[in-house]
């Protein structure tokens, strides 16, 4: 399975959901990364104030913050290649990015209701 990484400012701590007012969308970003473990995804955070090597010791992000600074978090990459920055992901990126399915893609319409027959009123 593939590796999704996610590289994000700094943040005061390594989901950044801390304190007396967290934010919304990393409170749901956080659930997020959990259904995918749960799934079987490998997903990697790395916080700029906590892993500041991580940014460095990689040439993509290097460059990166180079071209684009702090600004331009978080990142996300999927097999070596930037594939979302400036925002975090949805559940259904993470999800086709892993290769895992979501939803109810198996389920087919039953015979009958009101317009089976052609009789809608």
């Amino acid at each position: 399975m593939v590796t999704i990484q996610i590289y994000e400012g700094a943040l005061c701590c390594s989901s950044g959901v801390c304190g007396v007012n967290p934010d919304q969308q990393l409170i749901s970003f956080a659930a997020d990364i959990e259904w995918l473990k749960k799934n079987g995804a490998k997903v990697e955070r790395f916080n700029l104030a906590q892993q500041p090597l991580a940014f460095a010791e990689n040439p993509l992000m290097k460059k990166f913050l180079e071209d684009f600074g702090q600004e331009g978090l978080p990142v996300t990459i999927v097999k070596g290649e930037v594939v979302l920055s400036g925002q975090y992901p949805d559940r259904g990126e993470l999800a086709s990015w892993a290769g895992i399915k979501t939803g109810f893609t198996n389920i087919k319409p039953v015979g009958g209701g009101c317009c089976s027959g052609g009789n809608c009123s």
